[in-house]
């Protein structure tokens, strides 16, 4: 299976990204980009990559562990960024980004432990992709009409592990599908 570990913004706040990106969409040169839907909005906190079905029990013992030791903190989405020359646009955090950091470093470490190759650490960039492409575009519009955006607050209570399911009908625009596999309460959490 390929996983990863996430913080999944609740339907509310996907629903204020939403009318946002409504108005994205609208701007010149926004049909170059390949947007991204409500079922692929997250906050990676790990990439697990492939993972052999008999490591996913002892992932969800680690990553139970990881979350018991987090407590519940207030996030927002806001503003916004790029990576590598506007090949992928996203949407950035606010709020207790320190706890999300914290949260991310054991999503990490917990794949370590199950035994699953993380490669080198790299420090957290909070983003929530909202959209991609391939060749580099100038996304300065966006970044600017994202420059006011903030979401409504809300208490990150779980982290879920997630199953990306990879495109395969090579369908132009095709997006991955995503499918919580499980889902662990923090400790200040339920």
């Amino acid at each position: 299976m390929r996983l990863f570990a996430a913080v999944l913004p609740p339907e509310e706040v996907a629903e204020e990204l939403t009318a946002e990106l409504a108005e994205l969409r609208s701007l010149s040169g926004a049909d170059a980009l390949r947007w991204t839907g409500r079922p692929g909005w997250h906050f990676t906190l790990a990439f697990y990559g492939e993972v052999d079905d008999d490591v996913v029990p002892e992932l969800l013992a680690r990553l139970e562990r990881a979350a018991r030791r987090s407590r519940a903190f207030p996030l927002a989405l806001r503003g916004g960024g790029q990576f590598g020359h506007g090949r992928a646009l996203w949407v950035g955090a606010d709020g207790e980004t320190a706890a999300l950091r914290l949260l991310a470093d054991r999503a990490e470490a917990a794949g370590r432990k199950a035994g699953i190759d993380m490669g080198e650490h790299r420090r957290y960039k909070a983003h929530l992709t909202v959209a991609r492409s391939r060749d580099a575009v100038d996304v300065r519009p966006y970044l600017t009409a994202l420059e006011d955006f903030r979401s409504r607050t809300w208490t990150v209570a779980e982290l879920v592990l997630v199953r990306s399911n990879l495109p395969r009908s090579g369908a132009p625009g095709e997006q991955p599908r995503y499918e919580a596999v499980a889902r662990r309460p923090l400790g200040g959490a339920g």
